[in-house]
């Protein structure tokens, strides 16, 4: 099977990388997401004081070209100021997570008129709790001044807050207010937590930043590139009018090939085409289009001396990052000019970087297409029982022409709620499918990946997290039975039934990354509601070459809409227990409802496996 069939697919929605994945804690750090108010919307943002002892308003007076906002704070009182003082607090994205003994990095810019006395403190969510501190004062700051200080926390909240007060009358001006973690995954600026639970799965690739958040609604709220590299303090950021919410775009560009780079996954950069979902670019003018595209590649492959690849070079990374795959826009295929204008992409691109394989979003499992391509994006998000019945899907697609990429898929609905036993029981299924037709089907990869739980724009999603924790759903679990099966040997297998029933099975042998033994694995999806009798028989091996002995991991629960939750957030979980009796033969009993896994140590080639149930009245079909 390919080493790259099983991957993940990021796009900035449900907060995933803004107030998820993105450690910074400080949520429109620019004061841009207001823009030019009157009054000023500086959410989230908000005062400390009442209107007689303090003034906040928005203006285009800051040191930064792309960023011109910034925020000024007139403070009317002076001695009569309140204990602690006047100013304005941040509250992050709903809640920063602050951590007693943990230090984190500040940076912020300001400059005023006068002296300055302010005080940066982060404290609980009422503000009478301080966790940490650190003190301004400055004489001569009557031009733009950057401040870093580290503040270490003396206390713990989930729900902090940064404050900026200060007891002394004049006005101040602020902007660029950054607070990130210092034990970001390397450094990198991940959050260490969903970084974790993403490298667990071990993907074969990532795919980024979107799905709708490439086209947006309108094309001037499309993710752009060009603008999310660089000093994070000159990164414009945008409004994504898709999903509804503002980002900072610190997670940019060259953040996503570092985040590939960490994950030891392949980047599939999917970029806008001229597309989004109200617009469409005439292909007389497509051309700067097709030139950003190109630039975007060089910047990624471009050597050190290049135009882009020494912007690259200049924010951290001389070396190249590896970019064999491209996607020409997010399911753009019956969009206007779509044909016309991928045509002057995939020339362009073809010439320049012949070994890119480019990627079309028309469909080419059941037709052939009617432009060139290395592969077609392949979309479905259904019910259960119709995802469950996808297993067939590229039985009987040709075998000569571009490869299948099966870059989102989920069950969606009453079915999945916020993640259901039921969704990831039939996504296992419809995945063994494509497991035994991956000889054209090289990728696949769930989606969405990441919500934050205070921003359920689209439901059910693999990994769910507040500001202080996280869980895995149960179709992140599900992945993990797949994880092993990118660059494994598919084997020959047949279920032998005498019914319908629901059953779905797949056979591979694969070699374990920390042992480097190799292991035959029977996956078997029981997505009835009665327990299965399984006799699963090894042909085409020595007995001898098989262990006695092996394991069994289980992924089930009391009832089929079961979910994790913060309270519980493994109540579905994989659970491994020893086979009692390995070998050519194994007897095993599947429960209801249920996805099991079958492992045992080899150390040869098996040709073929069958399995059969010894329970009449049922029949499976593989």
């Amino acid at each position: 099977m390919p080493d790259t069939l099983f991957g993940v697919f990021f796009e900035e929605i449900n907060h995933a990388g803004a107030g998820g994945l993105w450690a910074e804690l400080v949520s429109n750090r620019g004061f841009e997401s207001g823009g030019h108010h009157s009054p000023s919307i500086i959410d989230p943002w908000s005062i400390i004081g009442n209107d007689s002892l303090i003034k906040v308003s928005t203006e285009a007076s800051s040191c930064f070209k792309q960023n011109p906002i910034a925020l000024r704070m007139e403070v009317f009182c002076g001695n009569d100021c309140p204990v602690g003082g006047v100013g304005i607090y941040n509250p992050g994205y709903w809640g920063m997570n602050i951590e007693k003994g943990k230090t984190y990095n500040l940076v912020l810019y300001f400059r005023s008129l006068g002296s300055v006395n302010v005080s940066v403190s982060l404290t609980d969510s009422t503000g009478l709790q301080t966790l940490a501190t650190t003190n301004i004062i400055r004489t001569d700051v009557s031009n733009w001044t950057k401040l870093e200080a580290k503040l270490e926390a003396k206390g713990s909240s989930s729900n902090a807050r940064l404050q900026l007060t200060t007891g002394t009358k004049g006005v101040i001006w602020f902007d660029q207010v950054s607070l990130m973690p210092t034990d970001t995954y390397k450094g990198h600026g991940f959050r260490k937590d969903l970084f974790k639970m993403v490298a667990d799965m071990k993907p074969a690739f990532i795919r980024f930043p979107g799905g709708c958040f490439v086209e947006g609604e309108y094309l001037r709220n499309a993710f752009r590139w060009k603008e999310t590299i660089g000093a994070w303090e000159e990164r414009p950021g945008h409004f994504g009018d898709v999903w509804f919410y503002w980002t900072d775009d610190g997670l940019g560009h060259y953040e996503f090939f570092q985040l590939a780079e960490d994950l030891g996954a392949e980047p599939i950069w999917v970029f806008n085409n001229g597309i989004s979902h109200q617009e469409s670019v005439d292909p007389s003018v497509i051309m700067p289009f097709v030139q950003e595209a190109l630039d975007g590649i060089e910047f990624a492959r471009g050597d050190a001396n290049s135009t882009w690849g020494s912007i690259r070079a200049a924010m951290g990374h001389p070396e190249p990052f590896g970019l064999k795959y491209v996607a020409i826009g997010n399911e753009d295929c019956n969009k206007k000019y779509y044909r016309e204008n991928y045509l002057q992409f995939y020339a362009a691109i073809r010439q320049a970087y012949p070994d890119i394989k480019m990627i079309s979003n028309c469909d080419g499992s059941r037709v052939k297409l009617d432009h060139p391509a290395d592969m077609y994006d392949f979309h479905i998000y259904s019910d259960a029982r119709t995802v469950f019945s996808m297993a067939n899907t590229f039985d009987d697609t040709s075998r000569v022409g571009p490869k299948a990429f099966v870059s989102e898929y989920a069950v969606t609905g009453d079915d999945a709620g916020l993640g259901s036993l039921l969704a990831s029981l039939a996504e296992a299924g419809f995945l063994m499918g494509l497991e035994k037709n991956s000889d054209i089907v090289e990728m696949a990869s769930y989606a969405p990946l990441f919500v934050n739980t205070n921003d359920k724009r689209w439901k059910p999603d693999a990994i769910v997290f507040d500001s202080s924790q996280s869980y895995g759903t149960p179709s992140y679990w599900m992945q993990h039975f797949f994880k092993d099966s990118n660059g494994a040997t598919l084997l020959k297998s047949t279920l032998h039934t005498n019914s319908s029933y629901p059953l779905e099975a797949s056979a591979i042998v694969f070699q374990d990354p920390v042992d480097k033994k190799n292991y035959l694995r029977v996956k078997v999806v029981n997505f009835g509601s009665s327990t299965v009798n399984l006799k699963i028989s090894i042909d085409g091996l020595d007995p001898n070459l098989l262990d006695t002995s092996g394991s069994k991991t289980v992924l089930t629960s009391a009832n089929v809409k079961d979910e994790n939750s913060f309270a519980f957030p493994q109540k579905i979980s994989p659970v491994t227990s020893m086979l009692e009796k390995a070998g050519r033969n194994i007897d095993a009993v599947l429960l209801p409802h249920s996805l099991t896994c079958f492992d045992v140590l080899t150390k040869s080639d098996i040709t073929e496996i069958t399995s059969t149930t010894d329970d009449k009245s049922y029949v499976s079909s593989m």
